[in-house]
């Protein structure tokens, strides 16, 4: 799910395509989507990251996916996990799930909290009702 975030995060004002032909670097970069690891990223590893350019190079986007994970970090010591906190808030509406997020989380409007529940089955319109990953939540 950490991974869906960071894709969601980078895909913000450019096309799905782009991120599509960015994704395996960008999964390489973020360490496989270690959660831990990223969450101690520093600035030194931010200038490697801008570097980079194998993944979106905004520095308020690779400075939100850090700050992300260690959110993260902290709700899996208090819920065990990051799916766990999701699923724990039930079903609100998508208003509802926004103004959670962003109390929580850094660059995460409407937009990308919706395609991230999507995406992640938590919120119908990605996975139709016969899809597995709609049916396991």
């Amino acid at each position: 799910m950490f991974g869906r975030l960071i894709l969601e995060i980078n895909q913000a004002g450019l096309s799905w395509h782009t991120i599509l032909n960015k994704s395996q670097s960008i999964r390489e970069a973020y360490y496989n989507y270690n959660i831990e690891f990223v969450a101690g990223l520093n600035e030194n590893d931010v200038e490697k990251l801008l570097g980079n350019k194998g993944v979106i190079r905004h520095k308020g986007k690779i400075h939100a996916i850090i700050f992300n994970a260690q959110q993260i970090v902290e709700l899996q010591k208090k819920h065990g996990s990051f799916y766990e906190w999701v699923k724990e808030k039930g079903e609100i509406t998508l208003e509802e799930w926004t103004k959670v997020f962003k109390k929580k989380f850094k660059f995460v409007g409407k937009e990308i909290v919706s395609e991230f529940l999507k995406g992640s089955g938590f919120i119908e319109g990605a996975h139709e009702k016969s899809c597995p990953v709609f049916n396991k939540l």
